[in-house]
């Protein structure tokens, strides 16, 4: 296989930065092509944690690792992973797109900002800077990473920003500091910084596999996801086209990955949520808190209405299941395969928040069971008749199933 794109098909947090370490190994190079530092991929390999947000998280593999033209890359937060990263030099495999544009301090301050603007319809940000930088982006007045080279040019680009952003900024901006400081950062990075569209299509041509990997979930998509409760960029394989500058051809097969639950970060409609003991139970037990932010996320049963939405999207040919382990001891286990809206069933994911808000799960529930802890990968038949009845329901097979959070606790169930 040449290529394989790895997306998550819930809200994010799926444990995508875990499937990408495990299978990166069968590959090349590794292309992130989305989103920025709001991303939180963790990778636990025997006691050490790493926790990703910018590198993808294949690097630990020492697999060239892509940051994509359709990211936006906070320099400072690219340094301290670097720095996090012990025993090998990361910059070794890193390729940084000239075209991904620049998270500025103002854009974090901006980011805050609005949120506050927003009251009770905020959105439950990062306030990592993302949106308004692609904002930046889209207004044609955003900082690219090319810039960072060009002292001179990176002043004027930033001068024209806070004039127009400074109504909404309460802080004072230096554009001269500014552009000394991050052309400094910039020049660290010089001889990474490339045009990675011609490096992956070079790549292909001369045989090199490569390995895609998306940040977020489906739903978190800004045209696809549930707007306004989302992302500022593409989280779904569509992304991969324009984030990394590669021919649809290019993109041969995706495994979506997905929790045995449901978790998100954030304001938004959640038809499945737990907001009781069990809830708080799967809360604890699977150490429910973002990578980003830390906050607890909220917990619900697995709602595939969304699963199979996502799916479809994307044309996912595998699943990848994560975290099934955390609903053993469970006296049952609960699954949302349709919706109640208004006293109608329901199959289809309403694109009106406003029904979002208004449906009631309808549930198929399992007998629970009790996963191994003698360090035996054998699957409770129990477990098993839950997993059949995500495939069929999806249409889509369960190839990889992750049973705890270090690398080794992984089963690939059929072959990639």
């Amino acid at each position: 296989m040449k290529t394989l794109a790895v997306i998550g098909l819930q809200f994010g947090d799926e444990g995508k930065g875990k499937i990408v370490d495990y299978i990166a190994r069968y590959f090349d190079i590794v292309a992130r092509y989305q989103g920025g530092a709001n991303a939180g991929h963790t990778v636990k390999i025997g006691d050490s944690i790493y926790k990703f947000h910018l590198i993808p998280s294949g690097i630990l593999n020492h697999k060239i690792s892509v940051l994509g033209n359709g990211m936006v890359i906070d320099p400072l937060e690219l340094q301290d992973e670097i720095n996090m990263l012990k025993g090998f030099n990361p910059k070794k495999y890193l390729k940084i797109s000239e075209r991904a544009h620049v998270v500025m301090p103002y854009h974090k301050e901006l980011d805050r900002n609005i949120e506050e603007l927003k009251g009770s319809e905020k959105v439950g940000t990062t306030g990592m800077g993302i949106g308004p930088a692609y904002e930046d982006k889209y207004a044609r007045i955003g900082i690219r990473i090319i810039d960072l080279l060009d002292k001179d040019l990176l002043k004027k680009k930033i001068e024209i920003a806070l004039r127009i952003r400074g109504r909404y900024l309460n802080s004072q901006y230096d554009p001269v500091k500014l552009a000394e400081e991050y052309h400094k950062l910039g020049l660290n990075f010089k001889k990474n910084i490339i045009d990675t569209s011609d490096y992956i299509n070079r790549s292909l041509k001369s045989g090199k596999t490569i390995l895609f990997e998306g940040a977020q979930g489906t739903h978190l998509d800004v045209d696809f996801g549930m707007y306004p409760y989302v992302t500022s960029s593409n989280t779904s394989a569509a992304g991969i086209l324009t984030g990394i500058g590669t021919k649809p051809c290019h993109v041969r097969k995706i495994i979506g990955v997905m929790k045995a639950y449901t978790t998100r970060v954030g304001e938004g409609p959640f038809p499945t949520e737990l907001r009781n003991d069990i809830g708080n139970k799967i809360l604890t037990k699977g150490n429910e808190y973002g990578t980003t932010t830390g906050r607890p996320r909220r917990v619900g049963w697995l709602d595939l209405v969304l699963v199979k939405y996502a799916i479809d999207l994307s044309g996912v040919s595998e699943i990848a299941i994560s975290k099934i382990d955390i609903l053993s001891g469970m006296d049952e286990v609960k699954v949302a395969h349709a919706y109640k809206i208004n006293g109608k069933t329901t199959k289809n994911l309403p694109v009106k928040i406003e029904d979002l808000q208004k449906a009631e799960p309808v549930y198929k529930t399992f007998k629970g069971w009790e996963y191994p802890t003698n360090g035996k990968k054998n699957i409770p038949d129990e477990m098993m008749k839950y997993l059949n009845f995500i495939e069929k329901y999806t249409e889509t097979r369960i190839s990889i199933i992750s049973l705890g959070a270090k690398r080794e606790d992984t089963v690939l169930l059929k072959r990639i």
